[in-house]
């Protein structure tokens, strides 16, 4: 979401007076042409009204406490870092909200990757921790399903101009490694193995559509049952592959 609060001088009531003189403007126009694209409008307008007034209770961390923001680390309390984001995700988790997707880019070292990893693993590290430590203690834990991990992963072996201080890595999408907390996920367990030089996988690899069905699975969905129909077809999330890995659950 864009814009978490109304422009100066616009209040919640104008707001919300203006969203009703539209829906009868709507609601006319619906039954002069007959057109449900019009109902659907209004639909999506009321929708976007409803997250946009409750996202502010959300966003105000003034009721957190200070052993909050000291379990995330002290980027907890800067909008929009990696710490304030995951503080954010177990607020909105306790809302009820069920998927939370949170970003932090710049993982694409080609260079610079002494300097580079140190500043990502300071920015990350402790607030995933204090994420999964705080569902955990909130009793949210088993009925969330953490996910953690990338795109591919990165050669083990250096990228471009080598010298003691300064270096980088390529893509790799040969093999890489994803973390899965709570949500029925079996802790405490490593699954799978690369051979010396982390190039290739040689021991229980996890397909990407082996990982789709598990999460599935996870998530209580029969990804043989539930379908899409797109172009004339029905398609399964998981294609016709996949299979769960039974290893990971508990």
């Amino acid at each position: 979401m864009l814009y978490l609060g109304n422009p100066p001088g616009v209040s919640p009531e104008s707001r919300r007076l203006m969203l009703d003189r539209l829906k009868e403007l709507h609601e006319h126009a619906a039954g002069t042409l007959a057109a449900p694209e019009i109902d659907a409008r209004i639909a999506q307008y009321e929708m976007a009204y409803r997250m946009q007034s409750s996202v502010p209770e959300v966003m105000n961390l003034a009721s957190e406490p200070e052993s909050a923001f000291e379990l995330y680390g002290p980027d907890a309390k800067k909008p929009g870092t990696f710490a304030a984001n995951c503080l954010l995700a177990r607020r909105l988790a306790e809302r009820g909200v069920k998927f939370i997707q949170l970003y932090h880019q710049g993982w694409n070292q080609h260079g610079n990757l002494p300097n580079g990893i140190k500043v990502q693993c300071r920015e990350t590290d402790q607030a995933s921790a204090a994420l999964i430590t705080d569902l955990k203690q909130r009793g949210l834990l088993e009925d969330t399903l953490v996910v953690w991990g990338g795109e591919f992963g990165r050669t083990n072996y250096s990228q471009g101009k080598l010298t003691a201080t300064d270096y980088g890595r390529d893509h790799h999408p040969r093999c890489f490694s994803i973390w899965l907390v709570g949500g029925g996920v079996k802790p405490g367990l490593t699954h799978g193995a690369t051979d010396e030089f982390g190039y290739n996988v040689v021991e229980d690899g996890v397909h990407m559509h082996d990982l789709h069905a598990t999460l599935l699975h996870l998530l209580g969905v029969d990804r043989e049952r539930l379908t899409y129909f797109y172009q004339g077809r029905r398609f399964r999330l998981t294609v016709v592959r996949g299979r769960v890995v039974k290893a990971l659950v508990a």
